[in-house]
């Protein structure tokens, strides 16, 4: 029998394959609330401080305090899961049961809720780096639980995890057909939260918003 390891490699070769070959046909990704048009976030790219990274030091996730009580029972993370996710059944204490899920990077699809994570697009050592160091406490909790916005989405855990902090110009989702949708979102991001970016990132970015 293949580790469930070797299940998830292939389920990401199959999917570069497929862009490799083509479209991936009758995928229905997870689409996160304000995704900008190609023109937006052209715009918002430009608005944006150009500058080097900041330090790491003093980062930790836990100055992000995420996965908070959403109302309901459910927290950020399961309200991401139903949002993203098809036919999610969720029970009492609102953990997704059964469902399906599609990872817009990858293209790999998931019925259990183990095998999904929730991407923060801007990773939170990311925007440390950018801006999020100078914050209090109650803002960095509302970057990392943000509903409103294009910053968290479901996908695969091992891509998710491959990507880390990685900003665009070091790491882009396997599925070549999303780099728009992924620039768009990353811009929208450090937009609103008025993160900087610096020169390799943001010509990582044109390059992809080209794409549109």
């Amino acid at each position: 029998m293949p580790t469930r390891r070797a299940v998830r490699h292939s389920f990401t070769v199959l999917a570069i394959a497929t862009v490799l070959s083509g479209t991936l046909a009758g995928v229905a990704d997870a689409t996160p609330p304000g995704i900008p048009s190609a023109t937006t976030a052209k715009s918002e790219l430009a608005a944006l401080t150009v500058k080097a990274d900041g330090s790491q030091t003093g980062y930790s996730r836990d100055k992000f305090p995420h996965w908070i009580d959403q109302g309901n029972s459910c927290n950020t993370r399961e309200v991401v899961l139903k949002r993203d996710g098809t036919n999610v059944v969720t029970d009492s204490s609102c953990a997704a049961t059964s469902g399906k899920w599609v990872s817009p990077y990858d293209g790999a699809t998931w019925t259990a809720a183990s095998d999904v994570d929730i991407d923060h697009v801007v990773p939170l050592a990311d925007a440390w780096r950018t801006g999020a160091s100078s914050w209090t406490t109650a803002q960095r909790q509302a970057f990392a639980n943000d509903l409103s916005d294009p910053q968290l989405i479901a996908v695969t855990d091992n891509v998710n995890q491959e990507k880390g902090d990685k900003s665009p110009d070091q790491w882009k989702p396997p599925l070549v057909g999303y780099w728009c949708t992924y620039a768009k979102m990353w811009v929208a991001v450090k937009y609103k939260f008025k993160l900087t970016v610096n020169s390799a990132e943001k010509t990582a970015l044109t390059d992809m918003l080209g794409r549109c």
